[in-house]
């Protein structure tokens, strides 16, 4: 009997404290599926009539830009916008439009400045990733604002995506052409963008197309940020997501590099879909590739399902259609055609 007692004494100790376990793992998983639900990113408010938008040169020299930028000036002024300018916008240091200081300060103060409504990059090159560990968020987050670019600038729209924000992936201040009828698409997706219009693009048919559906947040941008990102906390993870890639003056086999490195560390392994730009002026080396870049690209992501589109009129080219990233997008690919629509 004694034992008897003892046995549903220990029952009932062992059930009681399997309930009290169980609890808080409930609450747990309720604070985990919460999050998730919070995990939509931050939309800085759309620009209106009589915003301001700073222009800045985080990465190359502007030397002898200065028509380029008064252009972008103007067309701002056109829109019904404000321009200011980078105090070291036009300052070179050795590769750099300024020291990294300089720079850093430059966008750190247009990061602070509440009337400040969007940051639009001068132009690309090289240089954004030795000033990303110096920027502080802190009054970004209490006003945040529309970073827009491409290209070296991806590494600035992979840290916004990672701290929670969205960005642009659109032309840059540098980029306004004397003829904007040379341009007309890429500056009209761009006004669309930043004042909030619905976006969608129905891209050419390719041969080359894997086809398929697809929905989730759009990411990405240049090859050899993305790459450069790789291992560290500007990394994105693609689990979810949906994948632009475009590239500039690369070997192919730099292509590849690249892109086998990321599928080696587990890039892809949870990606929805993935979106090709324009792979621009790729270098011709002594010893042929043998295969086109879309074929290479098919390659390398030939042991996933996601549907591939080509053919998305973004990157090095003068046609260059601006993308929201952190965007919910659908996604459909046939050989025919492709359609990329935005949320809203």
């Amino acid at each position: 009997m004694y034992f008897y007692i003892m046995s549903k004494i220990t029952l009932t100790l062992v059930l009681s404290c399997f309930v009290l376990w169980l609890v808080p793992q409930g609450l747990l998983a309720q604070e985990k599926s919460s999050l998730m639900k919070q995990q939509t990113l931050v939309r800085p408010a759309y620009l209106k009539a009589g915003d301001t938008v700073a222009i800045v040169a985080p990465a190359g020299i502007l030397k002898n830009r200065n028509a380029d930028i008064q252009r972008a000036q103007e067309l701002m002024k056109s829109w019904g916008l404000h321009t200011v300018l980078g105090e070291h916008l036009f300052s070179v240091s050795n590769h750099f439009a300024g020291t990294d200081e300089e720079r850093c300060a430059d966008f750190q103060r247009a990061m602070d400045d509440p009337t400040i409504s969007a940051i639009w990059a001068g132009r690309g090159g090289y240089g954004t990733v030795r000033i990303l560990d110096k920027l502080d968020y802190t009054k970004f987050r209490k006003k945040p604002k529309w970073v827009i670019g491409y290209s070296d600038i991806t590494a600035l729209h992979n840290q916004l995506h990672t701290k929670g924000f969205e960005s642009m992936h659109a032309m840059m201040a540098a980029g306004v052409t004397e003829d904007l009828g040379d341009i007309k698409e890429t500056v009209a997706s761009f006004k669309a963008a930043i004042f909030g219009k619905p976006l969608g693009y129905t891209l050419e048919g390719s041969k080359y197309n894997k086809v398929g559906t697809a929905s989730g947040e759009l990411v990405g941008g240049n090859l050899t940020l993305l790459h450069t990102m790789l291992g560290s906390n500007t990394s994105i993870d693609l689990s979810g997501k949906i994948l632009f890639i475009e590239e500039t003056g690369e070997y192919a086999y730099h292509i590849d590099r690249m892109l086998q490195s990321l599928k080696r560390a587990g890039y892809f392994d949870n990606c929805k879909g993935v979106i090709v730009g324009d792979f621009s002026k790729v270098r011709v080396n002594t010893t042929p590739w043998g295969s086109s870049v879309e074929q290479l690209v098919l390659d390398v992501l030939s042991d996933y399902d996601f549907p591939i589109a080509f053919k998305m009129p973004a990157g090095h080219e003068d046609d260059n259609r601006a993308m929201i990233f952190g965007r919910n997008i659908e996604l459909k690919v046939t050989k025919n055609e492709s359609t990329v629509v935005f949320d809203n």
